[in-house]
């Protein structure tokens, strides 16, 4: 490659990734469900015509969102289990460390969250799904490893079930934990406990639940 097709290379990245940025602060202010592509090409100060030259639609726009969403917690699970001395240890920490990304990138995470609700078209889908599915591939990979070892370890029991079905489970249940945590507050506090208490229970449980009877 060229020096000149580099440079265009790299002005197209930076655009591309620019583009998000603008997106994810216009969502901070609006919400996604409310934010417009307008709205975006204002804040990235680019032409309507050339952001569809980027992203051919809104809902492709949040597939880019949700891969760089993916991709932060890919590194901050790659962290978490290169940090714990067994498999069990690693995933009860990727549950805290998911409930604290759910509150430090609010936008990135809803987005994710939105993907995890998303019927996926393999087949024919558009590069940023491509991209978010093969991403999620490797935040639950990582899972997986971890799972693997603390059965190796001797920290998750041997008869928990498959590794991927497990860390599926586990990926569902804290998604669902999260949520009730955000839209359920006061519903919890009138039954007398705390969202942080009602957090912390359900990811002990959840370890309890791995460990060796």
């Amino acid at each position: 490659m060229s020096r000149i097709a580099e440079r265009r290379q790299e002005e197209k990245e930076r655009r591309h990734s620019d583009i998000i940025d603008a997106a994810e602060a216009v969502a901070a202010t609006v919400g996604l469900d409310a934010m417009t592509m307008d709205e975006v090409a204002r804040k990235a100060r680019l032409s309507r015509a050339l952001l569809y030259v980027y992203f051919k639609d809104k809902p492709d726009l949040l597939f880019a969102i949700c891969q760089r969403a993916l991709e932060n917690l890919r590194v901050r699970f790659e962290a978490v289990a290169h940090s714990h001395a067994t498999g069990l240890a690693a995933i009860r920490a990727m549950g805290t460390s998911f409930v604290e990304y759910s509150r430090e990138q609010p936008v990135r995470y809803d987005a994710l969250a939105r993907f995890a609700r998303h019927a996926p078209q393999q087949a024919d889908g558009a590069a940023n799904e491509r991209a978010c599915l093969e991403t999620g591939d490797s935040v639950h990979r990582i899972m997986d490893a971890c799972i693997e070892r603390g059965i190796a370890d001797g920290s998750i029991r041997a008869d928990v079930g498959p590794p991927g079905l497990v860390a599926l489970s586990l990926w569902s249940y804290t998604l669902g934990i999260i949520q009730l945590a955000t839209t359920k507050a006061a519903v919890i506090e009138h039954r007398g406990y705390d969202v942080e208490h009602l957090i912390e229970h359900a990811l002990q449980m959840a370890a309890r639940a791995l460990a060796p009877r």
